[in-house]
């Protein structure tokens, strides 16, 4: 049975990834486009102040794909695929929870094993750091930006998984529902204090050498020897926008996958149970 939950969990994660896309295509895609502008134009104008003071130009490297291949073969393939793996993820962790977590219906397992995995790989992550377009940030800090959100992907699943754990200890001397505000106000400390912990990218040291001591990386506007500004920042409605769209984006994908993937899981447990019935009758 398991290797039909993993069949049916890779066809709906790419289902999932696959709309996801499409929501992003038409309403994320346009925010892409105007970072990448406002990077151009950004660039453009420390070219100008560059030459002004002497120095010379930066090259520009070349671009291996058109930003028609990125916008839709590029980022298609990537959500699809994304999908395809977190529907993987997410069918494994099903497995393991079935059967192990009470008297749960096969489909509200399939919702609650979903709304896990958005909060605890994404949204949690998401509130640290959140997400910028992709032409937008330091260069030199992609590493430090990594690691530093693979620490809080990591620590924030393994607090859900703690707090779970902690919520079923509980439950039998507390009940189910003080049991779960109890881990929930665990979580929720426990991550508050690894947020804490983890620095702000504004204070990453190549931000801080170029920029100062900043909350964010998001650029600031671009200033010319005098003081006067000669390039704005980036503007705050784009990046609103952008970061919305890719929370959305998430709630298709991990909805869509909760939803679609509980009722084939359903039908398929069912059927499974009734032949083990037939035989041992």
């Amino acid at each position: 049975m398991e290797k039909k939950l993993l069949l049916r969990g890779a066809l709906t994660g790419a289902f999932a990834g696959l709309l996801a896309f499409v929501f992003a295509r038409v309403f994320a895609e346009p925010q892409i486009q105007a970072a990448i502008d406002y990077e151009s134009g950004r660039d453009a104008a420390q070219a100008a102040l560059d030459q002004a003071a002497g120095q010379p130009a930066a090259e520009e490297g070349p671009e291996l794909f058109s930003r028609a291949v990125q916008a839709n073969v590029g980022i298609g393939a990537g959500m699809i695929l994304f999908g395809l793996a977190m529907g993987l993820l997410f069918t494994v962790v099903y497995t393991v929870c079935l059967g192990r977590v009470g008297k749960v219906r096969p489909r509200t397992l399939a919702l609650l094993v979903a709304g896990g995995g958005f909060l605890g790989l994404y949204l949690v992550p998401f509130l640290k750091y959140p997400a910028n377009p992709p032409s937008i940030g330091h260069p030199d800090t992609i590493g430090d930006r990594g690691a530093l959100y693979l620490v809080m992907v990591v620590g924030s699943l393994v607090f859900l998984a703690a707090a779970v754990w902690l919520g079923r200890r509980l439950a039998p001397r507390l009940g189910n529902w003080n049991a779960s505000l109890i881990a929930a106000a665990a979580f929720v400390v426990v991550i508050g204090i690894l947020m804490a912990v983890l620095p702000p990218l504004g204070h990453l040291a190549a931000n801080v050498a170029q920029y100062g001591v900043q909350p964010t990386e998001t650029p600031l506007p671009l200033k010319n020897p005098a003081g006067a500004i000669v390039y704005p920042g980036f503007p705050a409605d784009t990046l609103f926008d952008f970061r919305f769209n890719s929370v959305i984006a998430q709630v298709i994908l991990w909805g869509v996958l909760g939803l679609s993937f509980g009722p084939l899981a359903e039908r398929l447990i069912g059927r499974e149970r009734r032949a083990t019935a037939t035989q041992a009758a």
